[in-house]
Parts: structure tokens; sequence; C-alpha cells
């Protein structure tokens, strides 16, 4: 049998390069040309000219890290972050944070001009929050560091596996000021704490979470130790073991209250709620107010989660139809239902990448559809359903790729984007949130 030798590829020959910048792409990277090809260039704004390394040179485009500004923009800042240049959180700190806004709407421009084929977007003025201290929830790495011979409590490093310590995070919640330096002491300090592999922060209405995440069993007294040593700093210890197993379940139920509707929304330490509570609150008003139901509507909530959007507009609508994928999220959104004496709104679990012809909750009799996805879009269902049906879509995006390319499927069944806005859940990042409201033409 014959032998097919391939020549190994070359590592690539890292080189300097200076570059003007044009534009800022939807991942906050600084765009440039180079050797007729597109470069991302991560570090870099509008209008700068950088000196930078090649780190990755494909056949259609090029990328390159920052390594010394030559011409500034007006808009760069100083980071706040005594982490900023290691850590990978955040990547937009050295960018004046109002010009964040418009450069992630300019970002949001391009898509929809390049999978839509659509201009002059109807913007509404952005949803905005504080721009530090807004995370109410984040995954803190736990990992053993074999060149400093110590584990390491923090984030990943950008672009990489390792793990930089932190000392504080300026992005999170002020309740978690000292877990980083806390859980860094204790773990280092006891090796029946190695075990533990990552910790979730959750502040709710009225407790502050730390679930201790370990792969071996941690013997009673070190589980005493911790809950001690932590108790001044009020945190809810929740230990969980490799099973995904809540060993110790006396903790009270976490919730967030909306008051603006009267709401009370309960959820499991592992279901999804928006990190930002404030821009959630902000979004869930425009919402009602963009689709100013009038009591006659039924509405159709894709990916509803614990019911966020659902019960909102439960209050001003005929029926709600909830759909999601994650059994605990549905059970979580009916309980919400029943607490908050909702009773014109049902859910459904779901996958909605599958086939929806025969889904107990497809109806034809319905006005409005929600949509709420993840990153990977809507597209798999709403090549299903039947869209003309509807008068109005609402689409809540945490990608704006896939929502320019949903909305070229929205566009082709007959809707006009009637109005778009920015929604700024997470300042200093890349990550661009956008509301789009469609009505049928």
């Amino acid at each position: 049998m014959a032998q097919i030798f391939k020549a190994k590829k070359q590592p690539l020959q890292k080189k300097s390069v200076v570059l003007d910048i044009t534009a800022m792409d939807h991942q906050g990277r600084g765009i440039a040309k180079h050797n007729n090809k597109v470069c991302f260039v991560s570090g870099a704004l509008p209008n700068e000219q950088v000196k930078a390394t090649i780190i990755d040179d494909k056949a259609r485009y090029s990328s390159a890290a920052t390594q010394k500004i030559i011409k500034a923009s007006d808009a760069r800042v100083t980071p706040f972050c005594e982490h900023y240049n290691h850590c990978g959180g955040c990547q937009l700190q050295h960018l004046e944070t109002g010009q964040q806004v418009i450069e992630k709407q300019t970002a949001v421009n391009q898509l929809f001009e390049k999978f839509a084929k659509q201009k002059n977007l109807n913007w509404e003025a952005p949803l905005l929050s504080k721009s530090t201290h807004y995370r109410r929830s984040a995954r803190v790495a736990v990992m053993f560091d074999k060149a400093a011979k110590k584990i390491r409590v923090g984030y990943r490093a950008s672009g990489s596996k390792n793990i930089v310590s932190i000392n504080q995070c300026a992005v999170l919640s002020e309740a978690f000021a000292d877990v980083f330096t806390l859980f860094d002491s204790l773990i280092n300090q006891h090796k029946s704490l190695h075990s533990i592999s990552h910790l979730q922060l959750c502040e709710s209405d009225e407790h502050s979470f730390v679930v201790i995440r370990h792969t071996k069993t941690i013997p009673d007294e070190f589980k005493i130790l911790v809950e001690q040593v932590t108790a001044s700093h009020k945190y809810e210890i929740v230990w969980q073991s490799e099973s995904d197993v809540i060993e110790h379940s006396h903790f009270a139920m976490p919730y967030y209250y909306l008051k603006e509707f009267d709401l009370k929304f309960e959820f499991g330490l592992g279901n999804f709620i928006q990190v930002n509570a404030q821009v959630n609150q902000a979004m869930l008003k425009q919402s009602a107010d963009w689709l100013n139901l009038n009591g006659d509507e039924s509405v159709l909530d894709l990916f509803c989660g614990i019911g966020n959007f659902s019960l909102v507009l439960a209050k001003q609508a005929k029926t709600v139809i909830g759909v999601e994928g994650v059994t605990s999220a549905v059970a979580m959104a009916a309980q919400n239902a029943q607490t908050n004496s909702i009773t014109n709104a049902e859910f459904y679990c779901f996958d909605l990448t599958q086939k929806i012809q025969n889904a107990p909750w497809f109806s034809k009799d319905l006005d409005v559809l929600v949509l709420d996805p993840s990153r990977t879009g809507a597209m798999a269902v709403l090549e299903q359903l039947p869209l003309k049906q509807f008068k109005t879509i609402l689409y809540v995006s945490c990608d704006p790729v896939t929502l320019a390319r949903d909305s070229a499927i929205i566009s082709q069944a007959g809707f006009e984007l009637n109005k778009i806005g920015l929604m700024n859940m997470f300042p200093h990042t890349g990550h661009i949130e956008t509301m789009a409201l469609f009505q049928r033409r």
C-alpha cells in the first residue's frame, strides 16, 4: 500500500509590523490591512497606528497582538484593572466607556449590511448600567501551576488555558471583593482542599453564594473550616461534588425581584440568569414598551429560561407559552408562575434544534414571537416556524453575527426591522447584546 507523506507545516515566524487601524470588529479587535488581507489586531483601536506581532496567518486573514501604540486614538484610556494585560475577562478597558457602545453599534451595522443586506438601522438609545461591579455571577478557576508550585485562583489568561491569579475583579459585584485572596490562601494552606476545581459565584437579592465544586471527597472538618473562615464575609457556602450533587441544601433559595413588574424570580444555582441585574431590568421594561401588548395577544416565548420574559409579558397578554430545552429551568419557570399567581402562562421542555412539527406547544394561533437564544442563534427553529402567522417578533440576541443571519430569514418571511437597540450587558468586553423588533409588513 502506497504511503503518502505530508510535509510538516512550518511554525509561524512571528514578526513585527506597523499597522493602520481603520475599524473595530464585533469582538473588540482593531481591523487593518496587511499583505492584502484583513488583519484582526487585539489591543488596537480605530484611527490608531500600532506596532504589532503577527500571531496567526490564515489564507484569508491574519491575527496580530499590539506591542506598541505609535499614534493613539483620542478615545484611548488607561485600563483601571491591575490584571488587565494578563486576564482574559475584559478586552476593552483601554477604550473610553461611551465609545465602546458606539463601536459595538457600528459593528452591528456592518454585520447587518453583510448578512441581512440592511442599512440605516433605526437605532434606539442603548441600555446602560454602571461600568464597574456590574456582574452578579462569575465562574472562578482553581488550578495547580507547576511552574509556580502553587494553586492559582482566578480567571483564564487571554488566549490561553493558564490561570491568572486575581486579587480583585473590578467588574464583579463588590460582595465578592475578597473571594480570590481568601480562597487562594485557604486552598494553598490545606492539602485536603486541593480537589477544588472551580468556584461558582452568584449574588441574589439577599445572599452571596459560593458554590465550591470538588473532584474528591473533602473531610467535614475542612468544610467546617472554610465555612468558619468565610462567615464574616456572609457567603452562603454550597458544596458540589463531581457528580453535580449539591451536598448541603440548607441554603435559602436565591431570587431576584423586579420592582417594575412586582415579580419575584427564584432560580437554581445551576440555572442561567442575566449577569447584569441593572441591564436585565431595563431590558424587560424595554421589551414590554416595544411590544405594547393590549391584553388580547397570544405570545410564544422560545428559549424562555426561568421565565424572565414570559412572566413579564403574561401580565400584559392573553396567554404566554414558554419553551426551553433545560428541564430544571422549565420547572423553575412553572414554579415562578405559581409563586407570582400567574395563571395564563404555561411552559414546555423541548430541544429547539429538533423538528417542531408534532411538538405539544406548537400552535398556529399565535400573535407575538419572542426569541432569546444562546450564541448559536435561532436559525433551526426559525426555518420551521410558519412566521407569517405572527404580527410581531422580538429578538433578544447575545451574538450579533447570528442575529444578523437570523434577521435575513425573518425579513424574507415578510417582516421589516422596526427598531433595534444595544444593551451593554458586559461593559469593557467584546460581548454585544442587542434587542430587535420586527413588524409584519
